[in-house]
C-alpha cells in the first residue's frame, strides 16, 4: 500500500504536515494475454507477446515484443471512433473528430465515478441482442443519488466482465460465441441514454460489457455516435465495478498515446479513501497534466542500440481494415514493450531464479562482480508488469531538477551520461525538504522537451547520444537507487528515455539496483517544467501478462 496525503482544502492539493493517510488503489482492468479473449474476434489482430531475449548471454535483459490493437483487453473510445474528421464534412464529420489519442485532453481520463447497477440485465437479451439500459435506469439513478453533472464518470456495472473472461476455451462465451448467435448479449445503452448522458455534461462514461457497441450491430454505431460526437469518451471491458462506492471514487481511465488512434488499449483504476476527494476536485477544475510521449512511426520510441543491428523492435503501426464512413483505417501496433513512456519492472534485468554467472556475456559477468563486489549479492524476481500495483506507480511527485547536469561531460568520454549521485539527491533535501516514504522521484532533465522530434531531427534523443555523437541524458547510479529504496522511495521516473543513460555499465548495475530492491521504473516523460510544488503522480501501464516492459500513460493532477 502506498503512503499518501489528504488535503485540507479539496480546490488544493497540498497534503497535511501532521498525518498522512492513505487511498486504496483498486484495478479495475482486464488481463490481457493470447490465452484470454481479450482482442475482438471479428477479424482483428489476435494479440501476442513475443519473448525476443531473454537473460542470458545474448541479452543482459528480458525484451519482449508486442502485437496489440487498441481493441485489446480495457480499452478506451475517443471520438474519431465515430466521429469522422471536420474537414472531410461527411454525414458524421464534427468538432471532435480530430481528437485522436494522442489530441483527448487528460482531464476527460478522470472524474468521480457514478455506478449504475444494471446487474438485473445481465444474460435477459436474445441470443445475439443486447438487453438495453434505458434512459429510465438513468433517471431511477439520479432521483436515488444525485443529478449527473460535469466531472463524472458514469459506469455501467452488469457483471459481464467478471462472469465471462475466463480463459479459452471457455473465454469463446465472453464475445465469440455472441456474435455468433449462440448467447445474450452483453448488456449496453440505447443511443438516446447515450445522448442524455452526454448532455449533462459527462465527458466519459464506461461499462464492463467488451463494448459500448448495442448488439445487434446496427444499433453500435448509434451508440457509440450519441456521445462521442459531444466529445465524449469510452471506458470497454471494465471489470470489478462491483468494488466501487456508488459514488466518491476518483476513477482513471488511459492508455498509450498513439498518433491518430480512434481508440486504445488502456488502463482502468480507482481509487477511494481521503485521496479520492482531492483528486476528483483537480479532475473537476481540469488541473490534470499529461506528461507521455507521443507514439509515432516518425518519432525516436524505441532503444536504437549501439553501432548496427542491436536496435529493438521498432515502432510500427499496422493498418488492416479500411473504415469508409471515418475515411480511415483500423489499425494496431507492433512494439518493443518499452517504447515511449512506459514501465521498468523487477523482471526486466533480474532472472527469475538465481542463475550461473558464466551463462551471462564476459562483459556482462564482469559488470556484475563489480555489482555484488560493493552492493552485495544481486536479486532475482518473477514480478513482470501485471503483478505491480498501481499504487506503487502514483503518488506525491517530487521532481528533481537536474537540468544542471546537462552539458557536465566532455566529448573525450562519451558515450557518456552526467550521473544523479546520492549527493545530487541529498543536495534536493537540504533545499526541499526529506523525501517520504511513498512518493514518486521524477528525475527532470528537459532532454525529451529539447530532442524528441520526428526523424530526422530525432535522432539527437537517442541515436547520437548512443553512439557518442553528442553527450547522454543524466542518469540515476546504483548507489543513488539503494539511497531512494532506504528512504522508502518505490518508484523512480525520468524525462530521460531510460533512467539508466548511455553507459552500459551504469545502466545495467541501475536496473539490477532497482529490481534488488523491489522498485520500479517510469521512463520517457515530456512535459515536467513549472510543474506545482504539490502535485499527484500517476502512471498505469496496460495489464500484459508476463510483459518485461510495459507502455503507458502518465498524468499529474494538480
Amino acid at each position: 500500500m502506498i503512503r499518501i496525503c489528504t488535503a485540507i482544502l479539496f480546490v488544493l492539493l497540498i497534503p497535511p504536515t501532521l498525518q498522512a493517510q492513505t487511498g486504496k488503489f483498486i484495478d479495475l482492468s482486464l488481463l490481457v494475454s493470447a490465452e484470454y479473449p481479450c482482442t475482438w474476434p471479428d477479424g482483428f489482430p489476435r494479440f501476442h507477446l513475443q519473448h525476443v531475449h531473454r537473460i542470458g548471454r545474448a541479452s543482459a535483459y528480458n525484451i519482449d515484443t508486442l502485437t496489440i490493437d487498441g481493441n485489446t483487453g480495457t480499452q478506451m473510445d475517443v471520438p474519431p471512433h465515430s466521429v469522422a474528421r471536420p474537414e472531410l464534412k461527411l454525414p458524421h464529420s464534427g468538432p471532435f473528430g480530430d481528437e485522436f489519442t494522442d489530441k483527448t485532453p487528460a482531464w476527460k481520463f478522470v472524474g468521480e465515478a457514478c455506478v449504475l447497477d444494471i446487474r438485473e440485465l445481465l444474460d435477459k437479451g436474445a441470443p445475439g441482442v443486447s438487453p438495453l439500459i434505458t434512459k429510465q435506469h438513468i433517471d431511477a439513478w439520479e432521483q436515488r443519488h444525485r443529478a449527473l453533472r460535469f466531472g463524472d464518470v458514469v459506469l455501467f456495472r452488469s457483471g459481464y466482465t467478471d462472469k465471462y473472461y475466463v480463459p479459452f476455451p471457455l473465454g469463446r462465451r465472453f464475445l465469440a460465441d455472441v456474435l455468433e448467435k449462440k448467447y445474450p448479449g452483453y448488456p449496453d445503452p440505447e443511443p438516446q441514454t447515450m445522448e442524455y448522458i452526454a448532455k449533462k455534461g459527462v465527458f466519459h462514461i464506461g461499462t464492463d460489457s467488451p463494448s459500448m457497441g448495442t448488439l445487434p450491430p446496427e444499433l453500435a454505431d448509434p451508440a457509440h455516435l450519441a456521445a462521442l460526437k459531444y466529445g465524449a469518451i469510452f471506458t470497454e471491458g471494465a471489470t470489478g465495478l462491483g468494488a466501487l462506492p456508488t459514488t466518491g471514487a476518483f476513477y482513471c481511465m488511459m492508455g498509450p498515446k498513439h498518433v491518430g488512434g480512434p481508440y486504445g488499449e488502456g488502463r482502468a483504476f480507482a481509487v477511494t479513501g481521503p485521496l479520492a476527494k482531492t483528486l476528483i476536485a483537480s479532475a473537476r477544475a481540469k488541473r490534470v497534466r499529461d506528461v507521455s510521449v507521443a507514439m509515432s512511426i516518425d518519432d525516436p520510441l524505441t532503444w536504437p542500440g549501439k553501432g548496427v543491428g542491436r536496435h529493438r523492435r521498432r515502432y510500427t503501426k499496422s493498418d488492416f481494415i479500411w473504415a469508409e464512413n471515418l475515411q480511415l483505417y483500423h489499425h494496431g501496433h507492433v512494439m518493443d514493450s518499452q517504447a515511449g513512456t512506459h514501465l521498468v519492472p523487477p523482471a526486466y534485468a533480474l532472472p527469475p531464479t538465481p542463475i550461473d554467472p558464466n551463462a551471462y556475456a564476459p562483459q556482462d559477468r564482469i559488470i556484475l562482480e563489480d555489482y555484488e563486489r560493493e552492493f552485495g549479492k544481486r536479486g532475482v524476481s518473477k514480478v513482470t508488469t501485471e503483478q505491480v500495483p498501481l499504487s506503487m506507480t502514483s503518488g506525491w511527485a517530487r521532481v528533481i531538477d537536474v537540468t544542471g547536469l546537462v552539458g557536465s561531460t566532455t566529448r573525450a568520454v562519451w558515450p557518456a551520461s552526467p550521473q544523479v549521485t546520492v549527493d545530487l539527491i541529498k543536495a534536493y533535501e537540504s533545499e526541499s525538504g526529506e523525501l517520504q516514504p511513498g512518493e514518486v522521484v521524477i528525475l527532470r532533465s528537459g532532454h525529451t522537451d529539447r530532442h524528441f522530434r520526428p526523424f530526422p531531427e530525432g535522432s539527437a534523443c537517442l541515436v547520437e547520444p548512443i553512439n557518442g555523437v553528442s553527450e547522454g541524458w543524466p542518469a540515476l547510479t546504483p548507489a543513488a537507487v539503494m539511497y531512494l529504496a532506504d528512504r522508502g522511495i518505490r518508484c523512480v521516473a525520468t524525462d530521460g528515455p531510460t533512467l539508466g543513460g548511455v553507459d552500459p555499465e551504469n545502466a545495467l548495475q541501475t536496473y539490477w539496483a532497482l529490481g534488488s530492491r523491489g522498485m520500479v521504473a517510469v521512463e520517457f516523460l515530456t512535459n515536467l517544467a513549472n510543474l506545482p510544488k504539490q502535485a499527484y503522480f500517476l502512471f498505469a501501464p496496460v495489464k500484459i501478462k508476463g510483459c518485461h516492459g510495459g507502455p503507458g500513460r502518465a498524468i499529474i493532477l494538480h
